[in-house]
C-alpha cells in the first residue's frame, strides 16, 4: 500500500512542472481538488460535464488563481495528460481541445483517473495527503481552508507525514528563525497598521508574511518578508493588498467594504507608507514586489 501512496503522491506532485519562473499555475490543482469534492460527495468516481464544473471551477480561479484571465477549459483538457483525468465528448472520443465553446458543444465530460479515483476512496490517509500536497504545493495557509470552504471539501490536513515520509517528493524546510527575525525587525508591530498585542510575553495576531509565497521558491528571508497582522497577512495573500515599489500599501480597487472598520482597516491604508524595519535590516526586494504585483496583487488599485 505505501508504495500506491507514493506513485499517486508523485504523479499529482509532478504537475507542479507546470509553473516556471516564477509564474502561478493552479489551474490543474484546483481543478483536481474540485473533482475530488465531487468524489466524496457521491461516493462513487462519475463523468462530470464540462457545462456542470465550468462556472464553480473557473470561479475557483477568479477567487484563487492569478490575476490574468484564465478558463477551466485549460485545466480540462491538458489535465488529460498527466494521467489523473479522462475527457470524452458526444461520440465517445476524448478531448475535442481546450475551447469552451467546443467542450460545451461537444457535450465533453471529465471524471477522475479511475484507478486513482478507486485509490482515494480505498485509502482516506491518501485523500487527505493529496489534498495536503496539492494545497501546500499551490498556495499559501491563509487560503487553504477558503478553497476548501468554496468547494465543499471535508478533509483532515493531518495528513502531511505521508508526504514527509515519501522519499521520492521534493522538500524544502522552512527557517525557524523567519518569523523571530521579523519580530525583531519591525519591532512587533504589523507593518501596515501598526498592531502590537500581546498575552503577557506572546505575540498575539502577528504572522510571518512571505510576499513571494514561500511555495512558489519565495525565500525564508527578510528581503521577502514581512511583518503583519493576522488580516493584513490574509489579505496579502488574496491580492487585496500589494506593495508599491516606493514601499507604500497598494489597496485593489475591487476590494468592497462600505463599513466603518473596511474604511478604517483597509481602504485607508492605500498609499500609506509601510513601516520600515529597524535600519540593520534589509527591506523588501524589488523582486518580490513585482512579483506579488504579477503574480497575486488584483489590480489596479486605488488611487490614495
Amino acid at each position: 500500500m505505501a508504495t500506491d501512496l507514493d506513485y499517486w503522491l508523485q504523479k499529482v506532485d509532478g504537475i507542479r512542472a507546470w509553473s516556471k519562473d516564477g509564474k502561478r499555475a493552479p489551474h490543474k490543482p484546483l481543478l483536481i481538488l474540485y473533482a475530488m469534492a465531487q468524489l466524496q460527495q457521491n461516493g462513487r468516481n462519475q463523468f462530470i460535464p464540462f457545462a456542470v464544473l465550468e462556472q464553480p471551477v473557473d470561479q475557483l480561479l477568479v477567487d484563487f488563481g492569478p490575476p490574468n484571465k484564465t478558463s477551466s477549459a485549460y485545466p480540462f483538457h491538458h489535465l488529460t495528460s498527466d494521467g489523473l483525468w479522462e475527457v470524452r465528448n458526444h461520440d465517445g472520443q476524448g478531448s475535442p481541445g481546450n475551447s469552451a465553446g467546443v467542450l460545451r458543444s461537444s457535450n465533453a465530460e471529465g471524471e477522475l483517473n479511475p484507478e486513482f479515483a478507486t485509490a482515494l476512496l480505498a485509502e482516506p490517509l491518501l485523500f487527505g495527503a493529496i489534498v495536503s500536497l496539492l494545497l501546500e504545493r499551490n498556495f499559501p495557509l491563509t487560503v487553504h481552508q477558503d478553497i476548501l470552504d468554496q468547494i465543499g471539501l471535508e478533509v483532515s490536513l493531518n495528513s502531511d507525514e505521508i508526504i514527509r515520509d515519501s522519499g521520492s517528493l521534493e522538500k524544502r524546510r522552512r527557517n525557524p528563525e523567519f518569523r523571530r527575525e521579523l519580530l525583531t525587525a519591525y519591532r512587533h508591530r504589523c507593518a501596515m497598521c501598526g498592531w502590537d498585542a500581546r498575552l503577557d510575553s506572546i505575540d498575539v495576531g502577528l504572522e510571518a508574511a512571505h510576499v513571494r509565497w514561500f511555495n512558489i521558491d519565495g525565500p525564508d528571508n527578510l528581503t521577502n518578508g514581512l511583518l503583519l497582522c493576522v488580516l493584513h497577512h490574509k489579505l496579502l495573500d488574496k491580492g487585496v493588498l500589494g506593495i508599491t515599489k516606493d514601499q507604500r500599501v497598494a489597496v485593489s480597487v475591487h476590494f468592497l467594504g462600505g463599513g466603518r472598520l473596511a474604511e478604517d482597516f483597509v481602504l485607508n491604508l492605500a498609499g500609506k507608507e509601510i513601516t520600515q524595519p529597524l535600519a540593520q535590516y534589509p527591506n523588501v526586494s524589488e523582486e518580490h514586489i513585482l512579483w506579488h504585483q504579477n503574480e497575486v496583487f488584483r489590480s489596479p488599485m486605488l488611487v490614495a
